[in-house]
């Protein structure tokens, strides 16, 4: 996906923002050496030393003083920027409590942007009368543009979870709210080539998607849009170590903006969460990482080791999140996110109807 996003790209336009207070420093700067060596040469400055020198120390005096008051008032608007930015993003990915209908989640995020926290990762967990549903995904990009991407596709999530029988219906939710939310700013950035829905064309922006349904009896449906798939985690038990296994089988559909959503969606996976068992979910900034060398991070091999020691979900996202910033040297490429969902539900004995049920475990494990 990062070809993709390198060739989508668009070219920037301009000095960067970062070069704004560069060229700053560099104008206070020639203006106090002009005004110095004009102090100094100036045949109508000629005179005693020391006051040409008093008056150029006074040149430099006033000259710093400016530019300090122009680094505090960029160091206040960044610091102004980033609480907004923050804000939004935690307006956006809200943060997931640690127990849902007897699931145990974490979550973690990291933008690939310096000094930033918005990124265009996205995910979410809700309980419904369908089971939890859960989402993650991948906006093409960063920043507040990908930012306003995802919050479309989440807002629409989380409407469509509590009131779509299935998935598929879920899906084409978010569907729609994407093509609007793209027509409408195509139509803020390119008026004239926009003249009306549904002919509008759409701005060039695509979003990977994961859905999954995690019912009462650990039943596991999904649906991939172009999305890594997740892996199911098993602990270490008495005949060898932790396993890590990805779960794939299904038909992946393209990314939602690429191509619209055919008529008959393919079959959904269908799996099961046994009690005990993990599903971490990630975006693909955590498989696509590298180090220095351009070998890309271990992900399953990472997995492997945290599910051997890792004791709580929070515990194995923050193995595999140090892991991830160890082989990069906390240098990301792209935005990453990190989801894992454990089935804390036990296993009760069979049931007068002769059927066993899952139950949720206590907090306290009773």
């Amino acid at each position: 996906m990062m070809g993709i996003r390198a060739w989508l790209a668009p070219r920037a336009a301009g000095p960067a923002r970062g070069d704004v207070p560069r060229v700053r420093r560099a104008c206070l700067l020639a203006w106090g050496a002009a005004a110095v060596l004009w102090e100094l040469a100036s045949p109508a400055s000629a005179g005693p030393l020391l006051p040409r020198l008093a008056t150029c120390a006074a040149f430099l005096l006033l000259a710093t003083g400016a530019a300090l008051s122009i680094r505090q008032g960029l160091l206040g608007e960044l610091r102004r920027t980033q609480e907004i930015a923050g804000a939004a993003q935690r307006v956006l990915l809200r943060p997931l409590p640690p127990r849902m209908d007897g699931l145990a989640l974490a979550s973690a995020q990291v933008s690939a942007s310096r000094g930033a926290s918005v990124g265009g990762d996205l995910y979410d967990a809700v309980p419904t009368a369908y089971g939890v549903r859960v989402v993650i995904g991948d906006v093409r990009g960063h920043g507040l543009p990908a930012l306003a991407a995802a919050a479309a596709v989440l807002g629409s999530f989380r409407e469509a979870a509590y009131d779509e029988p299935t998935l598929g219906g879920v899906l084409r939710r978010m569907e729609r709210a994407l093509g609007r939310h793209l027509r409408d700013r195509s139509r803020a950035e390119h008026p004239a080539a926009c003249p009306a829905e549904p002919d509008s064309p759409a701005a060039e922006e695509f979003v990977t998607v994961l859905l999954l349904e995690i019912d009462a009896d650990g039943c596991l449906r999904a649906l991939n849009c172009g999305h890594p798939w997740p892996y199911r985690l098993r602990g270490p038990a008495l005949d060898g170590p932790g396993r890590a296994e990805p779960l794939t089988g299904a038909e992946t559909l393209p990314p939602l903006g690429v191509l619209p959503l055919p008529d008959r969606l393919p079959p959904q996976l269908r799996s099961r969460l046994g009690p005990g068992d993990s599903l971490f979910l990630h975006t693909d900034g955590a498989a696509d990482a590298r180090d220095r060398d351009g070998r890309y991070f271990p992900l399953r091999g990472a997995l492997k080791s945290a599910a051997d020691t890792a004791c709580t979900p929070a515990g194995l996202v923050a193995d595999v999140h140090a892991a991830l910033l160890r082989h990069t040297g906390g240098r990301l490429a792209d935005d990453v996110a990190l989801l894992v969902v454990r089935n804390d539900r036990r296993l009760v004995p069979a049931q007068p109807n002769g059927q066993a049920v899952c139950r949720a475990a206590s907090p306290h494990g009773t």
